[in-house]
């Protein structure tokens, strides 16, 4: 049985954060939470790690994670750059950010032909996950996707509003639809996010939401290919235009094209939005540790 690979998402820029956010250490030893992510994909019997970068932080990526992480498990990355789109299409001379994680994802179909897990390099996902995860793919056949879903309460930061897609499901589990809120923030009574009129709207504090934990069979790279096909003609021009896998899910789930089971997991997640959530996943890290969960991370150094 061939062992799943876990897609790292690295090339974010962390405008909001104000530095490169994924190499940040944040462990007692020094660890970034791409360290812990590995580990627990080690664990879970993930057999290679695919990072996806941007060329202005190979060298460091390359001397930071690469050299230490391939002594523990197969490691290769791929770049997304603006530039990797159908040739004959011109870009906006002012666009800067890359074309989103549906792209991201796209960038690595040359060097990955088994089921694979994506994740973000600066969310924390929990060890549990990355077990079912795991599991589900081992079993995967084409066409079938997962993700594994967390509690909205679960995933606010106290420093600021979020974005979170928000699930809605069958009886039996499987995503029907991927509704994008953005400007979530808690209440004194409640969770509230603004809609397209700038309405504050209560939401169900244990929604269910999509922390970009994907689980996907290698067919998954021709849907995102014509996906972004479609995409790019009409957005090669704008500056902030962005593809989403959400997005590409959603067109699946209506065309009847693929089933997406939501996996449940006793895992917590937690993630750096803003420079000031760091405190407090520093504090997160160290009970997991307390409890045993990372008694021993010295092997990654």
């Amino acid at each position: 049985m061939t062992s799943p690979t876990l897609l790292i998402l690295a090339a974010g820029i962390g405008s909001r954060y104000g530095s490169l956010k994924q190499l940040d250490p944040i462990g007692p030893n020094g660890e970034t939470i791409i360290d812990y992510s590995v580990f627990d994909a080690i664990q879970a019997r993930f057999g290679k790690v695919v990072f996806v970068i941007r060329r202005n932080i190979e060298q460091e990526f390359r001397d930071t994670l690469m050299q230490k992480l391939s002594k523990h498990i197969e490691v290769e990355y791929v770049l997304q750059e603006i530039e990797k789109i159908p040739a004959g299409l011109a870009i906006h001379t002012e666009r800067q950010k890359p074309w989103g994680t549906g792209h991201a994802v796209l960038m690595a179909k040359d060097i990955i032909s088994e089921p694979f897990a994506v994740i973000n390099a600066d969310d924390f996902y929990g060890a549990d996950a990355f077990r079912v995860m795991a599991d589900f793919l081992q079993q995967a056949h084409e066409g079938e996707y997962a993700m594994v879903g967390y509690q909205l309460n679960k995933t606010l930061s106290e420093h600021g509003t979020v974005s979170r897609g928000v699930c809605n499901t069958d009886s039996n589990g499987f995503l029907l639809e991927i509704t994008e809120h953005t400007k979530i923030a808690p209440t004194k009574d409640s969770i509230i996010y603004m809609d397209e009129n700038d309405h504050a709207v209560a939401i169900n504090p244990e929604a269910v939401v999509s922390m970009n934990f994907w689980g996907f069979t290698p067919r998954f790279f021709d849907h995102l290919e014509r996906s972004f096909t479609e995409f790019i003609k009409e957005n090669a021009q704008t500056i902030t235009g962005e593809l989403y896998i959400p997005t590409v899910v959603n067109q699946l789930i209506s065309r009847g094209e693929a089933s997406i089971q939501v996996l449940e997991s006793n895992a917590s997640w937690f993630g750096i939005t803003y420079r000031e959530d760091r405190n407090r996943a520093i504090e997160q890290l160290k009970k997991l540790i307390s409890s045993g969960e990372y008694s021993d991370m010295r092997w990654i150094k």
